[in-house]
C-alpha cells in the first residue's frame, strides 16, 4: 500500500473514531455483561441458589425443543416476509421512481405504514383480523379465527410485518434506482431492449449493492421480531419467536441467566447472518471485477 493510499485510511479510522467509541461505549458493557450473567444460574426469585455453573445454560437451552421451534417460527416469519418485502419494495420503488405527476404525494402516501409505531399497527391488525371486532371475515365472507391455529396466525404476523415494513425496503431501493444511470438505460432501448431486458440485465446488476444492504438490514430486524409476536398471539399457537423466549426467560421468569444465554444465542444468530451477507456482498464484488478485467 502506497502512502497517499495509508494517509487516506487512517484519515478514515481518525473519522470514524468518535462513533465507534460511542457505541463501544452504549454497546459493549450491555454485551458483556450479558455475556458474563449466561455463566450463572441468576434467577431473582431464588437469590440464594445463585452460582456459577459456565455452560449450563447454553446446554438447557439448545437442548430444549422450545428454543427449536422458536428458531423456526422466526426463521418461517424472516424469510417469507423479506422475500415478500423485497418483491413489492421493487415495485413501489420503481413506481415512485417513474411518477411524473404527485410524486412527492405518491412518495409521502408509500411511506406512511412504516411511520406507524409497530405495536400500533400490530393492534391494528389484530382487529381487523380479530371475528368479533374485525372487518376481515366480512369482507372475504369467512368464519374462521385467525389467532387460534398456527398457520394463520402466522399469516396475519407475516402480512403485518410487510405492511409495515415494505416501505423501508422501498425507501432503500428506491436510493438505489436513482443511481443506475439513465444514459446507459435509453442507449439499451435504443439498441431494441424491452422494458423487461433493461430492467434484469442492467437496472438489477447495478443495484445489486443497494439490493444487498436492503436485504441486510431487514433480515437482521426481522429476525429480531418482538412487538408483532407478543401483541397479537404472545406465542400462542406455537408462534414464539426467539425474542418471545428472551422475554419470557429474563422478564417473566426473572431467571437472568437462562434469558442472557438466550440473548447471547440471539446475538450470535445476528452476526452469522450478517457475516452470510458480508461474504455475499465480497463474492459479487469479486465477481464483479474479475468480469471488468
Amino acid at each position: 500500500m502506497n502512502k497517499p493510499r495509508r494517509a487516506e485510511r487512517l484519515l478514515g479510522w481518525y473519522l470514524c473514531a468518535p462513533a465507534m467509541a460511542a457505541m463501544m461505549l452504549v454497546t459493549a458493557y450491555p454485551i458483556a455483561y450479558a455475556v458474563w450473567l449466561s455463566f450463572f444460574r441468576h434467577d431473582l426469585r431464588f437469590p440464594e441458589q445463585n452460582q456459577f455453573v459456565g455452560l449450563a445454560n447454553y446446554a438447557i437451552v439448545l437442548t430444549s425443543d422450545v428454543w427449536w421451534q422458536a428458531l423456526g417460527n422466526t426463521l418461517i416469519i424472516t424469510v417469507c416476509s423479506v422475500s415478500m418485502e423485497l418483491v413489492l419494495g421493487m415495485l413501489f420503488a420503481l413506481l415512485m421512481h417513474r411518477v411524473v405527476f404527485g410524486r412527492r404525494l405518491v412518495r409521502t402516501a408509500t411511506l406512511i405504514p412504516y411511520g406507524i409505531i409497530t405495536v400500533i399497527a400490530a393492534l391494528a391488525w389484530k382487529f381487523a383480523f380479530d371475528p368479533a371486532t374485525g372487518f376481515i371475515n366480512a369482507v372475504l365472507g369467512f368464519d374462521q379465527s385467525w389467532f387460534t391455529r398456527r398457520w394463520s396466525a402466522f399469516l396475519v404476523i407475516i402480512l403485518t410485518e410487510i405492511w409495515k415494513t415494505t416501505p423501508f425496503m422501498s425507501l432503500l431501493l428506491l436510493a438505489g434506482l436513482t443511481l443506475v444511470p439513465r444514459d446507459i438505460l435509453k442507449a439499451a432501448q435504443v439498441d431494441g431492449a424491452n422494458a423487461w431486458q433493461r430492467f434484469t440485465r442492467i437496472t438489477l446488476p447495478l443495484m445489486k449493492q443497494a439490493i444487498g444492504v436492503a436485504l441486510l438490514f431487514r433480515t437482521l430486524d426481522a429476525f429480531r421480531i418482538f412487538d408483532t409476536v407478543f401483541v397479537q398471539t404472545r406465542g400462542a399457537q406455537n408462534t414464539e419467536s426467539v425474542s418471545i423466549v428472551g422475554y419470557n426467560a429474563l422478564i417473566a421468569r426473572l431467571n437472568l441467566g437462562l434469558g442472557s444465554a438466550v440473548s447471547v444465542l440471539i446475538f450470535l444468530c445476528v452476526l452469522l447472518i450478517a457475516a452470510f451477507y458480508l461474504h455475499g456482498f465480497q463474492m459479487a464484488r469479486s465477481l464483479s471485477r474479475g468480469q471488468h478485467q
